[in-house]
Formats: C-alpha cells, sequence, structure tokens
C-alpha cells in the first residue's frame, strides 16, 4: 500500500503515537519509522519528572494514617457527645425529646475534618502522567507505559494511594528493559499484592497458618499465569496454580501502623511461607525464601507461550484487532532471541512492513482519542479533575480497570460508547471554540491528511464549535 510521506508521518503518530500536535507530522515526515526507532532510543524517555509526589508506601502510610486519625477522632467525638447528652438528659426533663444520633453526627463531622490525602495523590499524578501525553513529541514509549500499565493492571478503587506510583516505579523503569525485569518488578510491587489479595495469603503449613488457621489465596499466581505471562490454554493446570500460589506466600507488605518508615514497602515474610519444594510447569522449586518466586517469574518471562502471549496483545494493541500473524511471529522471535528485550520487540514492530500496511481502522481506546484531540489543538496541559471525570464518562476511568484483566483492546468493547464520546466532544469544542480554528487543525495539524468528506463536513459546518465536533468525531481522530 503506497502512501505520502505525509500520510505514512500522520499513521505513524496515529497507530503508534499520541496523535498529531501542531508540527509533529512535519517533524517525522522524512523518515516516520526512524524516528519512532529514535524515540525508544531517548536516555530517560519513560521517566516522569516527579518530585513533588510520594513514593508508593509513602503515599500509603499517609493514607493510612488519616484513615486511623478520623476514626480515632470519630471515637472521640462520639463519646464527648453521648456523655453531653447524658448529662443534660439527667439534668433536665426537658432534653427527653433530643433527637436521637447526635453522637453519630458528632462523629461524622470529626471524621471529615481529617483531610483526605489519597484525592490529592492520585489527582497530581493524572495531571503529571497526562502532562507527558499532551508533551510527547511522538508519544510512542508513553503508548507503551499506557500499554504495560494496563497488561500488569492495579485498580485505584482498591489501592488509590499507590495506583500512579505504582506506574512510576514498576512500568516505566522497565518498558524498554527486559521482560523478566518488568515482570519481577510489577509482580513484587506493593501496590499489586494488595490487588489481589496476596497480603492475606498464607501456606496452610506455615506458622502464620497453623496458629491462625488461616489459608491460601490464588489471586495473584493465577493472574500472573494467565494474564501477565503464559495466557489462557497454555498448558498450564490448576495443580500449578497452587504450587506457585505457595511458592509466593510470604510475599506481603510492611503494616504501616507497626512501622512509620518502611510500612507500605515489600517484604519477606518466612512466617508466612509454605515450607518445602513446589512444583510448577513440571519443575521443582527447592529454595524457600523469596527468590523461590523469583526463579519462577524469570522460567515464565523465558517460557514461549509467554512470548506469543505479549507480542500478540502489543500487535493486537497498535495494529490490529486481528494482528498480521507474521508481524505476531516476527515479535514473538524477537522476544525471544534477545532474551525479552522490550525495546527489541518495540523496534522489530514497527520496522516490519505488516505493521503498516493494515488500515487505520482499529477504534482508538477512549483515553488515547481524548488525549489526541488534545493535541491537536496544542493544548499541554488539562485540569485533572475534569480528565479523571471525563474518562469515567467515557468508561475507561484512570487506573480503575474493570478486572484483574485490564481494559479490553477491541473495538466490540467500546464502539457502544461513541454517543458519550459525541458528548465530550460537544464539550470540549465549547470551550476552546473561540480560540481553536478547525480549518487551521487541519491544515497545520493534519498537514491536510484527512478525507475530502471531513474537509467539506467541517466547511459546511455552521459554527466552529460544530465543525470542532465533526472533526474530533471522525475516523481521522477515532481510529489508527
Amino acid at each position: 500500500m503506497s502512501r505520502s510521506a505525509k500520510a505514512e508521518a500522520a499513521l505513524a503518530l496515529h497507530r503508534f503515537g499520541m496523535g498529531p500536535r501542531p508540527g509533529s507530522i512535519v517533524a517525522i515526515e522524512a523518515d516516520p519509522r526512524g524516528a519512532l526507532i529514535a524515540e525508544l532510543d531517548r536516555p530517560a524517555i519513560s521517566e516522569l519528572a516527579a518530585a513533588n509526589l510520594p513514593s508508593s508506601a509513602k503515599a500509603y502510610r499517609a493514607v493510612t494514617d488519616a484513615l486511623a486519625k478520623r476514626q480515632a477522632k470519630a471515637i472521640v467525638a462520639k463519646k464527648e457527645q453521648d456523655a453531653k447528652r447524658q448529662q443534660m438528659a439527667e439534668a433536665s426533663a426537658m432534653m427527653e425529646g433530643a433527637a436521637p444520633g447526635t453522637g453519630d453526627m458528632a462523629a461524622k463531622m470529626a471524621a471529615e475534618a481529617v483531610p483526605d490525602p489519597g484525592r490529592p495523590i492520585y489527582l497530581e499524578e493524572a495531571r503529571i502522567r497526562t502532562a507527558a501525553a499532551f508533551g510527547a513529541e511522538i508519544g510512542f514509549v508513553e503508548r507503551l507505559v499506557w500499554f504495560w500499565s494496563n497488561h500488569f493492571c492495579v485498580s485505584a478503587d482498591k489501592i488509590r494511594s499507590m495506583s500512579g506510583a505504582y506506574e512510576r516505579e514498576a512500568i516505566r523503569p522497565h518498558v524498554l528493559g527486559r521482560f523478566s525485569d518488568l515482570l519481577l518488578a510489577a509482580e513484587g510491587h506493593p501496590a499489586m499484592l494488595f490487588y489481589l489479595d496476596q497480603t492475606v495469603s498464607m501456606g496452610a503449613n506455615s506458622t502464620a497458618g497453623i496458629n491462625r488457621t488461616r489459608g491460601l489465596n490464588e489471586n495473584l499466581a493465577r493472574e500472573i499465569l494467565e494474564l501477565h505471562t503464559l495466557g489462557v490454554r497454555s498448558g498450564y493446570t490448576q495443580e500449578d496454580v497452587i504450587g506457585f500460589a505457595n511458592i509466593l506466600t510470604g510475599w506481603t507488605l510492611v503494616p504501616p501502623g507497626d512501622n512509620p518508615e518502611h510500612g507500605g514497602e515489600f517484604t519477606f515474610n518466612p512466617r508466612l511461607h509454605e515450607p518445602g519444594a513446589q512444583k510448577v510447569l513440571g519443575k521443582s522449586y527447592d529454595d524457600e525464601t523469596v527468590e523461590q518466586g523469583r526463579a519462577v517469574l524469570r522460567d515464565l518471562a523465558a517460557n514461549p507461550a509467554t512470548a506469543a502471549h505479549v507480542a500478540t496483545k502489543l500487535a493486537r494493541h497498535f495494529v490490529a484487532d486481528t494482528p498480521p500473524p507474521a508481524l505476531v511471529e516476527k515479535m514473538s522471535k524477537a522476544f525471544l532471541d534477545t532474551g525479552g528485550d522490550l525495546k527489541q520487540v518495540a523496534r522489530v514492530m514497527v520496522s516490519s512492513d505488516e505493521a503498516w500496511t493494515q488500515p487505520p481502522a482499529k477504534l482508538k481506546r477512549p483515553g488515547e482519542w481524548v488525549v489526541g484531540m488534545v493535541r491537536a489543538t496544542g493544548i499541554t496541559q488539562a485540569d485533572p479533575t475534569r480528565y479523571t471525570d471525563g474518562q469515567v464518562l467515557l468508561g475507561e476511568p484512570l487506573w480503575r480497570p474493570p478486572s484483574p484483566k485490564g481494559f479490553p483492546d477491541d473495538e466490540a468493547s467500546w464502539i457502544d460508547g461513541m454517543g458519550r464520546r459525541l458528548d465530550v466532544a460537544n464539550n470540549f469544542a465549547e470551550r476552546i471554540a473561540g480560540r481553536t480554528d478547525p480549518q487551521e487543525v487541519i491544515e497545520t495539524v493534519f498537514e491536510s491528511q484527512v478525507s475530502p468528506e471531513v474537509k467539506q463536513a467541517v466547511g459546511r459546518a455552521e459554527s466552529r464549535q460544530q465543525a470542532l465536533v465533526l472533526l474530533f468525531m471522525s475516523a481521522e481522530f477515532q481510529r489508527r
């Protein structure tokens, strides 16, 4: 399929980046594939300037401390109010008609007087993340961060204080490194352990398991095998899940109430660990320390099924719902040949003709579409409250996937939400119509790489707002 240089550059920005912004098509049109590879080689490209944000453990401690203070203040306030009511009731018969529940109201007011640090942390994480997407020259690496964050997802509904820091600490440092390092970082991060209930898992024959008569939780082991590495129907059994779950016992976090300096950090607790050798996929793992679990993860990272699973998901995300088998095979081979070097896998993807010959028919997920829409207007900052509220409306709330499987990556899962996208596009267009010319967006941002039908519709619109909405809802914005 032959394309002009500008069309190839536009496809590169849509398919692999965050969408065109002013000047970006012109900047890469001489060599779009080379520009994508050059971004992969840029030092520290996946890092964020987030010096003002707390680590995941520090954020977790702050929220836990605030909740403890709320509870304490509520208890004290209720006791004080109940004591006053009792004194007044004894002093005057007129108090017999006093409204019940006054102590509960006082407790509620006292608790609410203690600020919740979790939401401000979440919003600041969202602001910095979106600013990186808006300001990226191409955004290929940012897209990789988003992909891997969804692959190894956690949910802010369960662990809001850590959700943004988890992405910064476990995902960003490793998206261009080896898959084994990314896997170890994600599975051993306190946010993942908390999200998948690993913190309550203990071996039946461990010291804690015998004393507390509590048992095994299989969630983390199962999701690692099914979602993060091998994939479904890849040959593992329920016995493998159980063996792996036993190996992972002891992986937990330091209770914040017990340790104000290190609470919320990862720790291996031998008292929770199931003793003895365990088998996973036919191999026996004898080491009874934290290295037992790490050894399994390294072996899973090197498994050919993992290579095929990862390559398929990457190609599906970037190229097509049904990715070309030849592309998946090339990426899987690169994964195995390089020991899981994710930069090389990404390089093979954008260097392969199969990644470029597919028509731009892949429907963007809501978050990608919103960022692309904002980038086209030249805006580089967004109100995090408005942005996160909009993501909720569009069905892709930030760091809040519906399940450990993450957000889906196929058209069928998102096409019914086009009506909500229209509402968001209309609201955004209303706010920017006074300073954004749709014709200028077509000519200087898209370099006229839009269909004649879109140009005609925009030209015939009755207002700038309507013209912008037509542009934002066009296939050129919605698909890659």
